[in-house]
This record gives structure tokens, sequence and C-alpha cells, in this order.
């Protein structure tokens, strides 16, 4: 009985989450509209948000002591698998959208060879092919393969390949610095992000937040320090003035995440003064430090969402 409330808490965070990244999606559409495509925002942010939490899952237990790692990757095992399902059926579907989009017909008109013929020929193409593979692979190593450390790091390798592939074409990767600063920047992102949800969805008793918090802790600023420093120079490089911020859709959409960025610094700021030092003595209930990360998340997964808005424009 001890574990069906937190099992309780995990099941409508997740749900919660999901209404999130679907109305963030849906206002990332209507910042750029007409300009964008509201069925592409949706599964590009469920994709991009499956994705982050996989490599956060298979990330979570390498924070732990080594006594206790194996107990959390088993933990993690479940909501892994679940996670890189998801994955696979929202890349598989990014990759059928992408293809009517770039052949200007409706999904229900989408021919198989159109499709293979997108998915081969094409950079865009090629990058989601990586993507699906990523996340297959994700999904028959955490089935199949032991649960033992390195198959777990190769399963957060093949999470951050996976995060990354979809930033390999577009308009950033015209330029080798903009390309390499919003890669960076992609993965620092998802590093925070996936591995706070890890930590939510495999971490019970305080004790675990006790060791685990000040990992993340640390991992998190060296996270957020990349993740300014590549936004910075891929947004100089791709817009051409500041009055794009305001005066175009993109622009906008960069504004609104700009914003959700610095809410989440500033959480993330009062969090490590306040909740990591009550959580490193004991001090705070898991309940507590569940709670708080739920809050952090929550608008992490609306910056998620914007970010997946802003590849799809972009």
């Amino acid at each position: 009985m001890g574990g069906a409330a937190p099992d309780v808490t995990r099941r409508r965070a997740l749900a919660g989450g999901a209404l999130v990244v679907g109305a963030a999606a849906v206002a990332a559409w209507a910042l750029v509209y007409p300009q964008g495509s509201l069925t592409m925002n949706l599964v590009r942010a469920v994709a991009d948000c499956a994705a982050v939490i996989s490599l956060g899952l298979a990330v979570t237990p390498m924070l732990d002591d080594e006594r206790y790692r194996g107990e959390l990757i088993g933990r993690a095992t479940a909501p892994l698998t679940a996670a890189g399902a998801v994955w696979l059926v929202a890349e598989l579907s990014r990759t059928i959208v992408a293809a009517a989009h770039a052949a200007a017909v409706p999904v229900s008109r989408l021919g198989m060879h159109t499709t293979v013929d997108f998915a081969v020929d094409t950079a865009a193409g090629r990058a989601g092919l990586l993507g699906v593979g990523a996340a297959a692979a994700v999904c028959v190593a955490t089935a199949v393969a032991p649960r033992t450390v390195p198959v777990n790091l190769v399963v957060a390798g093949l999470g951050a390949v996976g995060v990354t592939a979809r930033v390999v074409t577009g308009h950033f990767f015209e330029s080798a610095l903009g390309g390499l600063a919003i890669a960076a920047h992609t993965l620092a992102a998802a590093l925070w992000c996936g591995t706070l949800a890890g930590l939510v969805l495999t971490v019970e008793h305080r004790g675990q937040w006790a060791r685990l918090l000040p990992q993340f802790s640390q991992l998190s600023l060296w996270c957020v320090l990349m993740l300014l420093i590549g936004g910075t120079v891929g947004a100089v490089d791709k817009l051409g003035s500041p009055v794009e911020l305001y005066a175009t859709g993109y622009g906008r959409l960069l504004s609104a995440k700009i914003a959700v960025a610095a809410v989440l610094v500033l959480l993330g700021w009062r969090n490590r003064t306040v909740w990591l030092p009550a959580a490193r003595t004991h001090r705070a209930t898991a309940v507590v430090s569940r709670s708080r990360s739920l809050a952090e998340l929550a608008v992490m997964a609306v910056a998620l969402a914007l970010a997946a808005g802003l590849a799809a424009t972009g």
C-alpha cells in the first residue's frame, strides 16, 4: 500500500503534463499563425517530451550511489518502456506528417511511395529515420536486454542521439556554429528536464531524494549554463535583428520561450537555495520534493512544447 499514493500521484502528473503540453503546443501554433501547423506542433511536442523523458529515465540511476544503482535501474524499466513506446509512435507520426506537409497533401492521401521517398531522399526525412531508429532501439534494449549499468549507459546514449537527431537539419544547420549551438542547447535542456522527470517517476523515499537531489543540482547547473550559451548563440545566428523578436511569428514564439526559460532559471535557483538544503538534511518529505519537482516540470513542459513549435516553424 505504501507505493499506491506515489503511483496515483504520478498518473495524475502524467495526465496533467499531457494537458500542459497540448495547451502549450496550441499556444505555440497561435503565436506563429498562419505560418505553422497545429498537427505538426502537437506531434512534435509529444515526440520531444517522450524522448526527453526516455533520456532522463536512463540518466537518473547514474546519479545514485553504485550500491543502489541497480535498484533504480529496475524501477525505471516500466516507465522507460512506456516512454520509449510513446516516443516511437510519435516519431513515426511526425515523419508521416512531415512527409505529407512536404508533398502538400493531406495525411489521408499520402502514399507509401511518397513517404519512403521523403524519408530516404531528404535531410529532414533521414533525420526522422534516425529518431525512429533511436526510439526503436531504446524500446528493444529496455524490453529485451538485461537491465545492467552498461546497457543503461547504451540506452542513455541512444536517447541523446534521438533527442539531437531532429536538430541536425533545418535552417540552423545552414550555419555550423548555429547548428552546434542548438544541438548543445537541445541536449542540455533534455538532460535537465528529463532527469527531473526521471526523479519523479522513480524516487519514492526521503533518503533517495537526499542522495539524488544534490547530484541532480550539480548536473542542472551545467545544463543551464550550456542551455543559455547555446540558445543565445543560436538565436543571434537565426535572427536578422532584434525587431524580429516581435515582428515575426518565429520571433514571438522565441520571445515566449525566452520568458519561460527565465522563469525556469529563477525557479531552479530558488529550489537550489531552499529545497536542496532541506532535502539533503532529510527535512523535506518525499511528498514535498515530489510536489516541487512537479511544479518545475509543468513549466519545463511548456518550454519543451514551445521549443517543438520553434523547430517545426524554423
